[in-house]
């Protein structure tokens, strides 16, 4: 019985990674090509109408599973899938933890680049709203992604059973690799960039969104609550991967608001060098000490009675 349940989890998670991401070139709505981005709002909306489906039937798969394979009642699954109860608490507590990672960030979004106004006015929501790219990044990428790749894989793994800190580092493998398929994506729309920095693009992203699902699998096993994963999982996509080198320069209009893409790096006019020099000491400090309260509060703030299990 175990092997067969164990050899059912493999079969499972394979065929769940697949499911996720291969309805992305079975169609042209959902295919990118040298001509259609996969930012293009149409592509977009056709692929979160086929992740949906997908989800929903890897979800009725896992509910069969369970049903099947355990004698866990209706509330058991969905406290085994982080679905109920849902502890305020430890949402609370995940996302101030995972602020603390991107202190610096932070400083850099809300004081330096003075974006505090905005989120006190609701804007950068309405923003994310009303666009395709920051529902796809924000709201449907989090939410279908913590559904597969935790609630679902996470629960079916430990009842195999495998110890928490196997699941903790094997499951995220699975989700980093289904990012891989970007790399397709990145030749297929900038055709005269060479291999070499778009393979060294993909291992780098295929690095950070592993590391990433290590985390997210440690906070959803530990809290028992995939909200708290989803919501971890929208905050790291909204803060990027924090600077860890440069100079922070605030920006100081003059003769209007100064407007800097992602890729302009340098001194811009209207910059005060002390200043950039001022704001960059506290940036590395802040992001510095983040790390370290990150690391000191790491089991405190996601213990929970609600854990899937014990880890370490």
């Amino acid at each position: 019985m175990k092997a067969n349940y164990v050899s059912e989890n493999d079969d499972a998670k394979v065929a769940y990674t697949v499911l996720y991401v291969l309805p992305f070139y079975l169609s042209p709505t959902t295919r990118p090509s040298p001509t259609l981005s996969r930012d293009a709002p149409s592509v977009i909306r056709a692929r979160i109408h086929f992740v949906t489906i997908s989800v929903t039937l890897s979800t009725t798969a896992t509910f069969y599973i369970l049903a099947t394979r355990t004698n866990a009642s209706p509330l058991e699954m969905l406290r085994l899938l982080g679905w109920y109860p849902i502890g305020v608490l430890e949402l609370i507590k995940t996302l101030l933890l995972t602020a603390l990672l991107f202190a610096g960030p932070l400083l850099e979004k809300a004081v330096i680049e003075d974006r505090w106004k905005d989120w006190i006015r609701g804007q950068p929501l309405n923003e994310t709203l009303s666009s395709w790219i920051g529902w796809r990044n924000y709201v449907a990428g989090p939410v279908t992604e913590e559904l597969l790749f935790r609630s679902l894989l996470v629960p079916l793994h430990l009842l195999a059973p495998l110890p928490p800190h196997r699941v903790i580092l094997l499951t995220p493998l699975y989700f980093g690799i289904a990012h891989i398929h970007h790399f397709y994506e990145f030749i297929l729309t900038h055709p005269h960039t060479p291999w070499a920095p778009s393979i060294m693009r993909s291992l780098i992203q295929f690095t950070y969104t592993t590391m990433f699902g290590w985390y997210a699998t440690f906070v959803f096993i530990r809290t028992g609550n995939v909200v708290a994963a989803t919501l971890t999982h929208t905050f790291c996509n909204w803060a990027g991967l924090p600077r860890v080198w440069g100079r922070v320069e605030p920006r100081v209009a003059m003769g209007g608001p100064v407007i800097r893409a992602k890729e302009d790096s340098g001194s811009e006019p209207g910059m005060d060098p002390k200043s950039s020099l001022r704001w960059s000491a506290a940036y590395y400090v802040l992001l510095v000490a983040g790390a370290a309260g990150f690391q000191q509060c790491l089991w405190t703030l996601t213990e929970s009675p609600r854990a899937l299990a014990k880890v370490g």
